[in-house]
């Protein structure tokens, strides 16, 4: 089996937009995010695809034990196998993979969320570890670069769940606060209902508002001499941002039809980001 290979697949079975940040990458590094990329992925998925929860928290401890056999043992799993070979080239904490598995868990017995605050935590353990753990693969010289991670990953996660609140809602889950809910007079019934009306654009609205926010923190926050390392991360932060403005061009009737890009621009994203990278020194 080649696992370079495997984990290259499933991100590209995954069409995730990350896919498209990751194409300029040189080898090394390109192999490396594949790698955290997938174990990422298969995270989500011992949850998703469980038969219950029962199961899912089941899978979830075994996956703890690949994680710790990736820092000191001999891992089983192809993917965790993909993890140990990129740890010899980069050092990434293994806290940030264990805050992965936490926020993954959390999807278990956390189905809604009172405030904004609660909500943040939960987009902090399966977002921004994520933005740290790119960093640490993609290089970087400023410690304020770290605080740019963890605003972009806020800023992606959250633009996630105005894309996904639909689907999302399907599955039991609610991502909005309930504090926002309140606020604008818009119900739990009615968005499992798939009610479309003001109410929900306003809400909507005010989750555009504040995921664009995390966007300018995150671009205010990203030192000059990180630009060129940095620029996949570049490239993910402006497809997502193109993925929220489009939800609010459709004034965020996520019911009726997906948000989605075409790949061809995110194609064209990556490439002009990857070009202009080319310039800095």
């Amino acid at each position: 089996m080649n696992i370079k290979t495997n984990t290259a697949a499933l991100v590209r079975k995954a069409k995730s937009n990350f896919y498209y940040a990751f194409l300029f990458l040189p080898k090394q590094k390109r192999e490396a995010i594949y790698a955290a990329y997938a174990f990422s992925r298969h995270t989500d998925d011992l949850v998703d695809e469980a038969e219950s929860p029962e199961k899912a928290a089941e899978n979830l401890e075994g996956w703890r034990a690949e994680l710790q056999a990736c820092y000191c043992g001999a891992p089983t799993h192809p993917i965790a196998i993909s993890l140990q070979n990129t740890l010899k080239d980069f050092s990434i904490p293994m806290s940030h993979f264990s805050h992965l598995i936490d926020g993954v868990e959390m999807d278990l017995t956390k189905r809604r969320y009172d405030s904004f605050d609660d909500l943040y935590d939960y987009c902090y353990r399966v977002a921004s570890v994520i933005g740290l753990i790119c960093i640490d693969i993609f290089g970087y010289k400023n410690i304020q670069t770290r605080e740019y991670a963890v605003n972009l990953g806020l800023a992606l996660q959250l633009t996630n769940i105005i894309r996904d609140v639909a689907t999302d809602a399907r599955k039991g889950r609610i991502y909005l606060p309930n504090e926002d809910l309140v606020r604008f007079g818009y119900t739990e019934a009615e968005l499992l209902a798939e009610s479309y009306n003001g109410a929900f654009v306003d809400l909507m609205t005010f989750q555009y508002k504040r995921a664009r926010e995390y966007y300018i923190n995150a671009w205010g926050l990203l030192p000059i001499e990180d630009r060129k390392t940095l620029f996949s991360a570049e490239i993910m932060g402006n497809i997502y941002y193109l993925l929220l403005q489009e939800a609010e061009r459709a004034r965020f009737n996520v019911f009726s039809k997906p948000i989605r890009i075409g790949n061809f621009r995110k194609f064209g994203i990556a490439a002009t980001i990857w070009a202009r990278s080319l310039l800095l020194r």
